[in-house]
This record gives C-alpha cells, sequence and structure tokens, in this order.
C-alpha cells in the first residue's frame, strides 16, 4: 500500500522567501535520523519525554519499549503522543510528528519491523557486544523473554507534522495527513 501524500503549508512564520519543505525531505530526514524523542503523557497530565530508536517503515515511524516502563504505561493510558527528531544546532531541519502510538503484534510486521532495526542500526544491534544485542530478535518474538517486563513496538502514523527548516531561510512547514 503507498504512503499517504500529506497536505503542505507553509507557516507565515517563515521568512518572506522561504518555501515549504517537500514531504519526500522530511520522510528522508524521518528515515535517516538515529535518535528520536517521545513525548507522552502520564495519567496525572505531567508531561513524559524519553529518546529512543525507531525507523521509518510503511508510512510510519517504529519503536519498541518494554512493558514495565513509563512511556508504556503513559500510552496505555492515553495513546496520542508526539515524535521529534533533528539536529542540535542552528542550521538543517528539525521535524515533529503527531499521532497516534497503535500496538503491533502481526508477526509478519514486527520481522519486518526488527529486519529494519538491524539495517539501520547495524553493529549496535547484531554484534554481541552491541549496545542493543539481541533486540532485533526480542521485537520478532515481542518478547524479552522476562516474565515482569515484556516488549512492546509501536506504530506511529502521522495525523499532522511539522518541518522547521533553520537558517537562511528559514522555514515553517505543516504536513497534515487525512
Amino acid at each position: 500500500m503507498p504512503e499517504m501524500e500529506p497536505v503542505t503549508e507553509l507557516s507565515p512564520f517563515s521568512s518572506d522567501d522561504a518555501v515549504a519543505t517537500a514531504w519526500t525531505r522530511a520522510r528522508q530526514a524521518l528515515q535517516d535520523a538515529g535518535v528520536y524523542w517521545l513525548s507522552t503523557v502520564r495519567p496525572d497530565g505531567r508531561p513524559h519525554v524519553t529518546p529512543l530508536l525507531g525507523v521509518w517503515l510503511k508510512g510510519a515511524l517504529h519503536f519498541c519499549t518494554g512493558s514495565t516502563e513509563r512511556k508504556a504505561k503513559n500510552l496505555a493510558a492515553n495513546r496520542e503522543c508526539v515524535l521529534t527528531t533533528g539536529r542540535n544546532d542552528l542550521e538543517g531541519l528539525d521535524l515533529v510528528v503527531e499521532g497516534e502510538a497503535i500496538a503491533v503484534t502481526v508477526r509478519s510486521e514486527l520481522r519486518a519491523i526488527a529486519d529494519c532495526f538491524e539495517s539501520k542500526y547495524g553493529p549496535h544491534f547484531k554484534s554481541p557486544d552491541g549496545t542493543w544485542s539481541g533486540l532485533g530478535d526480542a521485537i520478532r518474538s515481542a518478547d524479552e523473554g522476562s516474565t515482569v517486563s515484556r516488549l512492546l513496538e509501536f506504530r506511529v502514523e502521522p495525523k499532522t507534522a511539522f518541518g522547521f527548516g533553520k537558517g537562511t531561510p528559514n522555514s515553517q512547514t505543516r504536513w497534515v495527513f487525512s
């Protein structure tokens, strides 16, 4: 199934000579990003933000977490979330993706997601001394092997996304998916 193409809007807060960032450029930046920041809401209404790994696959960002982690508990109560990524300087493109985190449980999808993580993060996932060694297999089985914490995989299809082009000119682009 082809990915949904959004409606693109340039914000009036952009430079006079700015143009909207193409969704193809934003999607490529989402694919290439190494670290994402996930924002969720605690049951008492306080925000929670945490960095994590992720992959862009079939029109959505995917991430995983243990079932006992704060972000998993937050998403169990409220699936709405925001994922961000970008650069820590005053040039380049920062991205914000708003959507609903849906649990992925279909084995064929879990296998594809695990393969994508291993391809993207390479030795960090595949090497026996890699930071996340064995996580690909845990994603495929959707179970860390622990009776205390189970691995959960989530898919976030964008509802709305924002791109903040920094530098000269600067631009603020909004993409709406319907």
